[in-house]
């Protein structure tokens, strides 16, 4: 018999999960399956450090499944003796499994961001399965339905993971790309005593009719034996496929229109470690403060709302601030510029905006505001916030705003590391432009805390997307669409969205993709406008797509055209970021 060892915890301070369901799924499922004499489950509530170590020596387990919390590289959350949140590290997790080698066929992590823990632990365990990024409660569920079903018909480890993620497609949940597995091989339970049949015996479709009625023993604080006579039927699906070259497959999930910020539950947003990790752990840390810049459309937003949501998953107030959102009135001034953004605070934490209260008295605007924050704001808001300023590049276009505004920032910053007030505040500053503004370099909050450049899409990434969007692409056909629009997460999102709707083949977008019949005409001519308004640096970039050899346009020239994201650093020099610019705009520009 294999024991299944089930271990939850969701701590007091945490969001609250539904592992009562998942686990009651669990059992259920494994209840009414073929072979369910062949396994027993443990559940152990409100896990502790001392609890799981405890549990582990004690049951012995086969599998062990983890349902709860994850917090990628800070680990996975367990309780303290409070019920409240204890991290316990990816180092202590894989050397508590490496004192268990040999004896654990499979660990399943169902909890966000366990792919990290999830690499470390396979060192010691045949199998483990993670999630690579947040998962929902009900995918988490579905996930470990479909999981278990698998199991409990006698499938491999790795065909029960592919049922799990099967589950959760199954429901319309755009997740199933979520879980990941590390399997030395396709195998069944390393445990000879069990009785699953020949595989040849099941192609059969001869029901046996001598199937005996079985028991699965659930323990679950204390064991009680449940008899079902439900079988669970599932014969080794075959599958041999033969796709056309360029043509479209069964999307794996409802296609989305790529504009603006890539959703939070999108399975179209593609990780480029090791940012999401980086930022994740740096949000929680006392005096946080990210510089997140990257030309536009390369998902700076995207990024920010997710590490807001990790912030929020972890008890934080979450605010986000576009400053494309603040009115013409609000940007003539110092003075009113800090009021709107006190108030655009404020309300955004469900408060009366209160200024009339705080905005009193001879001092001036910079004191005001950081006055706002400690007795109105710290004193209404118990928890940590997290505070998200996306398109800063507006301020810059007012020096006399921007000095004094980023000035602040930087005091605020500094502040943080002695006072605990301050501590309360964590700072995501989101950018695309080079800093231009003059700014004194101990008054400056873009030369301290973490920086974070997004980078293209490696090829790697390329071909998962293009996997994402249900389309069979060979290795010339992904070359060509890297060629064309280089690893630009936009571009490649419109290409394959086109494609994937049948609006157009591959090889005629690269035909019309440079001119204004095709799927890019907007985004080239925005890029062209503004080109225009920059007499200098349109006749640098005149040079640049004049010649297939990388060229030096300044330095000046050379990151503001970085910074449009219209050109790659070759060192010194720049080239096009990809083939559809130097295409266009060598037609365009000559």
């Amino acid at each position: 018999m294999k024991k299944i060892l089930i271990l939850a915890a969701n701590p007091s301070n945490a969001s609250k999960l539904r592992l009562d369901q998942e686990v009651r799924e669990i059992e259920a499922g494994l209840q009414r399956c073929k072979y369910r004499e062949q396994f027993q489950i443990i559940s152990k509530w409100a896990v502790r450090p001392d609890t799981l170590r405890q549990a582990l020596l004690d049951h012995e387990p086969q599998i062990v499944h983890f349902c709860g919390h994850g917090s990628g590289v800070e680990g996975l959350a367990l309780e303290n003796q409070s019920g409240q949140m204890q991290l316990v590290s990816t180092s202590s997790l894989a050397g508590l499994f490496a004192l268990f080698k040999g004896k654990i066929d499979c660990v399943v992590l169902n909890a966000c961001y366990g792919e990290i823990q999830a690499e470390a632990i396979y060192e010691h365990v045949g199998c483990v399965i993670g999630m690579k990024q947040t998962i929902g409660d009900n995918a988490a569920i579905e996930f470990a339905k479909g999981f278990y079903d698998g199991l409990g018909a006698g499938r491999t480890l790795d065909d029960a993971f592919h049922f799990g993620c099967n589950a959760i497609d199954l429901e319309a949940i755009p997740e199933s790309s979520t879980p990941i597995i590390k399997s030395k091989s396709s195998h069944h339970l390393n445990n000879q005593n069990l009785n699953y049949p020949n595989v040849s015996q099941s192609l059969t479709g001869e029901p046996d009719t001598n199937q005996k009625l079985n028991k699965i023993e659930i323990n679950n604080q204390e064991s009680a034996s449940i008899s079902r006579d439900i079988l669970l039927e599932s014969p080794p699906i075959d599958l041999d496929i033969q796709n056309p070259i360029n043509t479209l497959v069964a999307a794996k999930f409802p296609l989305e229109n790529p504009e603006g910020q890539v959703p939070l539950n999108s399975p179209f947003y593609v990780e480029r470690p090791p940012n999401e990790s980086d930022c994740y752990e740096t949000i929680l840390q006392s005096a946080a403060l990210i510089r997140i810049k990257a030309p536009r459309q390369l998902g700076k937003t995207s990024l920010m709302s997710r590490v807001l949501h990790h912030a929020k998953s972890r008890g934080y107030q979450t605010v986000s601030l576009n400053f494309q959102s603040a009115d013409a009135e609000f940007l003539g001034s110092l003075d009113g510029f800090l009021q709107w953004f006190c108030a655009s605070i404020a309300d955004s934490l469900n408060l009366a905006d209160r200024l009339d209260e705080y905005w009193r008295g001879i001092l001036g605007s910079k004191n005001k505001c950081t006055r706002y924050f400690e007795r109105y704001l710290f004193a209404e808001i118990n928890s940590p916030i997290a505070l998200g300023l996306d398109e800063v590049d507006q301020v810059f276009k007012h020096p006399e705003i921007a000095s004094d505004f980023f000035g602040l920032l930087r005091a605020w910053h500094e502040r943080a590391k002695n006072e605990v007030e301050w501590q309360k505040l964590a700072l995501i500053i989101v950018h695309s432009k080079e800093v231009y503004i003059p700014l004194n370099i101990n008054q400056s909050p873009f030369n301290v805390g973490v920086p974070i450049e997004l980078p293209d899409l490696n090829r790697e990434q390329v071909q998962d997307l293009i996997q994402r969007h249900g389309l069979n692409f060979t290795d010339s056909q992904v070359e060509q669409l890297i060629n064309l629009v280089d690893g630009h997460p936009y571009l490649l999102r419109m290409a394959l969205y086109q494609i994937a709707r049948g609006r157009i083949t591959l090889e005629r977008l690269i035909e019309i993709a440079p001119t204004e019949e095709g799927p890019y005409s907007d985004h080239l001519r925005r890029h062209l406008l503004n080109l225009q308004e920059d007499e200098e640096l349109l006749a640098a970039f005149k040079r640049v797509v004049g010649t297939y050899k990388p060229v030096d346009v300044g330095t000046t020239a050379a990151f503001k055209l970085r910074s449009m994201g219209l050109v790659k650093l070759r060192g010194n020099e720049v080239m096009p970021l990809c083939n559809l610019y130097r295409q266009y705009f060598g037609d365009r520009l000559n």
